[in-house]
């Protein structure tokens, strides 16, 4: 599984990058606006710099709901870097968009993905990924896990070659049941990946370690 942080933070963004194991990442304009950055050619420049410190794919979000306007948008934010995913809304148009731009071998994200049925959608057009929002789920009290699990039946019955992106992760166990279910790529807070490497006997046994290792080597 590949594991994407959801951040427009770029201290975090290193931070998980130093690890070894970050595969990319994903951010949108409430993420942006989070970290004070705002006009378009901040928010273009920030999008090349996060393209900068990772290896992997970067998706960048467009504002425009309209098909025209989606184009235009996904077009400019295509020709920043190589590493840029462009980032559209499920919705009629933005399906059409995702045709559209599968068709001139420029990447895609559908984001706001809330059951099978837009993701198989999603995967007609040639999403290269889809994001169902796992946590927002959990919020309503319907099994976001359960809609990973229906998506991955539905790809691997058909050969999809769209990558399931769970989204919205929240915690540890979101990732680690993600893993189980098979989902492709999982992108959420750095707390999400730090967490799985905490254990209590992992501290208990190196701390047992480290006194054994002092009492013989005074």
């Amino acid at each position: 599984m590949k594991f994407f942080i959801d951040t427009a933070n770029l201290e975090q963004i290193k931070e998980a990058q130093a690890l070894g194991i970050l595969d990319g990442v994903t951010t949108n304009p409430s993420l942006m606006a989070k970290e004070g950055i705002t006009g378009t050619n901040n928010i273009l420049k920030h999008y090349v710099d996060i393209c900068n410190i990772v290896d992997g794919d970067v998706s960048a979000e467009v504002i425009a709901t309209d098909f025209e306007g989606m184009i235009k948008e996904g077009e400019e934010l295509a020709e920043l870097h190589e590493q840029i995913v462009v980032k559209i809304p499920m919705t009629k148009d933005g399906i059409k968009a995702c045709k559209y731009f599968s068709d001139k071998g420029i990447k895609t994200n559908v984001t706001l993905v809330f059951s099978a049925g837009q993701a198989l959608l999603a995967a007609k057009a040639g999403a290269t990924y889809v994001s169902p929002f796992l946590g927002r789920l959990d919020d309503v009290s319907t099994d976001g896990l359960n809609l990973i699990d229906e998506i991955r039946l539905i790809y691997d019955n058909y050969a999809f070659e769209t990558q399931i992106l769970a989204a919205s992760v929240r915690h540890t166990m979101h990732v680690v049941n993600c893993a189980k279910i098979g989902a492709d790529v999982m992108t959420g807070p750095l707390s999400s990946i730090l967490g799985l490497l905490k254990h209590p006997l992992t501290d208990l046994g190196l701390e047992q370690f480290l006194a054994d290792y002092a009492k013989g080597n005074k």
